[in-house]
C-alpha cells in the first residue's frame, strides 16, 4: 500500500487516546529481537506460553466430543447472554466454588473472551483513571497493558527469587494509599512457575484486610502444580476480603485459542455488589464470549459422578499434569548444571525463570543480550526477563516434548560454555 498526502481539505487524523496508550512491553522487546538469517539449526521456540505449540499436548477427548456434538446439534450458533449462558455460569460456580469455604452462584460469574478478557473486565470495572493497582514484579505484561490503556497507575511489589518468588509483604503494604483499589496476585505464576503456600496467601490477605483493599486473583493455572505444592484458591482462605478471581479453560484444558475465560466474584459481605453489576455491564461491550465453547463447559466442569466422562477427564488431567511435572524436573536438572545460570525451582504452571550471572558469562551484558545471542548462535528462542519487568533473568516454557527440550538445553549449555569467563 502506497501512502500519499491527504487530499485537499483533509488533515491527517490522530488515533484515540486509548489506542495511543496501548502498548505491550513484550511486543516492544520481542519485535526488536532479530531472527537468525542463515542458521543450519532448527529453531526451537521455548518462548510462547501455549501448550499446543508442539502438538504433544491435546484437549481432552470429552471436550472435543462435546464440541462436535454441539456443532451438529445446531443449537449453539446464535447470540447468547453477554455474560455467558446460565448453564455455563452455573457449571463454573459449581466447579470453582464451595458452599462452606467460598460459595458461588451463577450470578457471581461473568464469562469473557479468554482469561485476558476476564482480566480486562476485572480491572476496568474496579479502577478509574488515576487509581492505582498493585502488581507483582515480575509479572504477566498484560496487567500493565490494561492499566496503561486506561490511565490506571501501576505500582509493583517485588517477588523474591531467593524465597521461590514469594511477595515482599512489607513493600507491598508500603505501596498502598487512598487510591489503591486492588492488589493483583497471580498464583500459580506466569512467568515464575511458583505456587504460594497457604501461609503466604493468608499473609497477603492479611495485608489486604488491614487496608481494606480487595484482591484480583489471576488463577488461570489453577491446580497445575507439582510435587508437594498445593493450589489454594485465595477466596477459600478468607471470609472478609473480597476476591475477584479470574480463570478460564485455556491452560488447564490446553485450548488457549478457544478464548473462554471468566470472573468469579467472591463477596460474602456485599462489598462488591455495585462492582458485580459493573462487570455485567462491561460484558455487553463485546456481546459475550464464544457460544459454542461455552456450550461444552457443563460437560467438562460438572460431568456426572461416576460417569465415563468423569473418569476420562480425570485420566486426561493426570496425564497432562504428569507430563508437565516430568518436564519441570527435566528442565531443572538440565539447567541447574549450566555454569552462569541460576534456576528458581518451578512448582507449577509451565514456566521456569533462570537468572543470568554476567560475571561468569563474560560478554553478555544483560538478559536481552543473552536471549538475542542465544537465538543467533543456537536457534533457541526464550523470552528475556525484561518482558516481565525482571532484569537478568529469562523465561523458559517447558511444555515441549522432552527430546526438543533436551536439544534446546544442550544448546544453551554449549552457548554458556562458549561465553563463560
Amino acid at each position: 500500500m502506497t501512502l500519499s498526502t491527504p487530499a485537499s481539505g483533509w488533515t491527517k487524523m490522530t488515533p484515540s487516546h486509548l489506542a495511543a496508550n496501548t502498548s505491550n512491553p513484550i511486543r516492544k522487546i520481542v519485535d526488536n529481537i532479530k531472527m537468525p538469517a542463515n542458521s543450519t539449526k532448527e529453531l526451537i521456540r521455548l518462548s510462547l506460553g501455549d501448550p499446543t505449540v508442539f502438538g504433544n499436548l491435546k484437549a481432552p477427548e470429552v471436550l472435543s466430543e462435546a464440541i462436535v456434538a454441539n456443532v451438529r446439534s445446531v443449537q449453539y450458533n446464535g447470540y447468547i447472554h453477554s455474560a455467558g449462558t446460565e448453564a455455563a455460569r452455573a457449571a463454573i460456580a459449581t466447579a470453582y466454588g464451595h458452599p462452606e469455604t467460598h460459595p458461588l452462584t451463577k450470578d457471581d460469574i461473568i464469562i469473557a473472551s479468554g482469561g485476558s478478557g476476564a482480566l480486562d473486565i476485572a480491572i476496568t470495572g474496579l479502577l478509574n483513571p488515576g487509581d492505582n493497582l498493585l502488581l507483582p514484579k515480575p509479572a504477566f505484561s498484560l496487567y500493565q497493558v490494561i492499566c496503561d490503556a486506561h490511565k490506571i497507575e501501576t505500582r509493583y511489589y517485588d517477588l523474591l527469587p531467593e524465597r521461590n518468588w514469594e511477595a515482599d509483604l512489607t513493600q507491598m503494604a508500603s505501596l498502598i494509599d487512598g487510591r489503591t483499589r486492588a492488589i493483583l496476585v497471580n498464583n500459580p505464576s506466569n512467568p515464575c512457575g511458583s505456587v504460594y503456600t497457604k501461609a503466604h496467601l493468608q499473609a497477603i490477605l492479611a495485608v489486604a484486610d488491614a487496608h481494606h483493599v480487595p484482591i484480583i486473583a489471576d488463577e488461570i493455572y489453577g491446580d497445575m502444580t507439582f510435587g508437594d505444592s498445593v493450589f489454594y484458591p485465595m477466596a477459600s482462605l478468607t471470609t472478609t476480603v473480597p476476591v475477584v478471581s479470574c480463570s478460564g479453560l485455556a491452560k488447564q484444558f490446553a485450548i488457549p485459542g478457544w478464548r473462554v475465560g471468566w470472573i468469579a466474584v467472591h463477596d460474602r459481605n456485599n462489598v462488591l455488589a455495585d462492582i458485580r453489576d459493573a462487570y455485567f455491564k462491561l460484558s455487553t461491550l463485546i456481546l459475550g464470549a464464544n457460544s459454542l465453547v461455552q456450550s461444552a463447559i457443563p460437560a467438562i466442569l460438572t460431568p456426572a459422578k461416576g460417569s465415563a466422562e468423569e473418569k476420562s477427564l480425570a485420566a486426561f488431567k493426570k496425564e497432562y499434569y504428569s507430563i508437565l511435572e516430568q518436564n519441570a524436573t527435566f528442565t531443572l536438572n538440565a539447567l541447574r548444571k549450566i555454569r552462569g545460570l541460576k534456576v528458581v525451582v518451578p512448582q507449577g504452571a509451565m514456566y521456569v525463570m533462570c537468572g543470568i550471572d554476567t560475571t561468569i558469562l563474560k560478554d553478555i551484558t544483560d538478559d536481552f543480550d543473552f536471549t538475542q545471542k542465544l537465538l543467533s548462535e543456537e536457534s533457541v528462542l526464550v523470552l528475556p526477563g525484561q518482558c516481565f519487568g525482571m532484569n537478568n533473568y529469562f523465561r523458559v516454557v517447558f511444555s515441549a516434548p522432552q527430546d526438543k527440550l533436551g536439544e534446546a538445553y544442550d544448546r544453551i549449555a554449549t552457548f554458556c560454555a562458549r561465553h563463560s569467563a
